[in-house]
């Protein structure tokens, strides 16, 4: 019998090895976010004070969410290199889009001390993909609250004819390697510190694929924000 070539095996099955990754982080996202509502209503329902192992639930529903963006960004970024994202702005009211965020969080907010500002004009709204931007926000927004020390500021405005969306914390700030490299270039692994860059690449690849006459969204990091600490700035045009 003819033994296969391991090259030619490969090449073969890689179409299919994709959709059958893509349908596994599917999977995988579905049963983290049953988890993450079983703890969300189990949280609801008890308080720190009676249930002693109420600290140890709200930082499991911190790693359960933080999981969950990941896989929701992996399923996104497949389906926009296979041009299947249902890409869908709308039209949003930033103060009720940033209030719903804060909402989502204020358990583990609360839990760590942290402190959550809200800059934002009542009347300030704007075209974009909600679901797009909520993996972009929430994943930014779960690093503060690792990284910061009591505050995390969120903000939103006009500047330029663009959607400026910061987030900005007290804590030590980015690592001088990950400012100076080019964000396409941020999804190689460093096993040194565990980070993938995934999230700053998913960020950028959303941004841009915001665009309106001839202007796309962009990704831009900071130090030595509002806070003092680390700044993430979103543009949408």
């Amino acid at each position: 019998m003819e033994k296969n070539n391991i090259d030619d095996v490969i090449s073969d099955a890689a179409p299919d090895m994709a959709h059958f990754l893509a349908s596994s982080v599917h999977d995988m996202k579905n049963s983290v976010s049953m988890l993450i509502g079983g703890l969300e209503k189990t949280l609801a329902t008890v308080d720190a004070v009676s249930f002693p192992s109420y600290d140890g639930l709200v930082q499991m529903n911190l790693e359960a969410k933080r999981i969950n963006d990941k896989l929701v960004q992996l399923l996104a970024l497949y389906k926009v290199g296979q041009n299947l994202y249902p890409f869908n702005p709308q039209f949003y009211s930033l103060h009720e889009y940033m209030q719903a965020i804060a909402a989502q969080n204020c358990d583990i907010l609360k839990f760590q001390g942290i402190k959550l500002d809200i800059q934002v004009d009542r009347n300030l709204y704007w075209y974009f993909d909600e679901d797009m931007i909520n993996g972009v926000v929430g994943n930014v927004l779960n690093n503060a609250i690792r990284y910061t020390s009591t505050c995390i500021n969120f903000s939103a405005k006009e500047v330029n004819g663009m959607l400026e969306i910061r987030i900005e914390d007290d804590g030590d700030g980015y690592p001088d390697e990950m400012l100076q490299a080019r964000i396409d270039n941020m999804r190689s692994i460093d096993f040194r510190d565990g980070s993938t860059g995934l999230g700053i690449y998913f960020a950028t690849i959303a941004a841009q694929l915001h665009r309106n006459h001839g202007r796309y969204g962009e990704v831009k990091l900071e130090n030595n924000g509002l806070l003092g600490g680390s700044c993430f700035i979103l543009y949408l045009p």
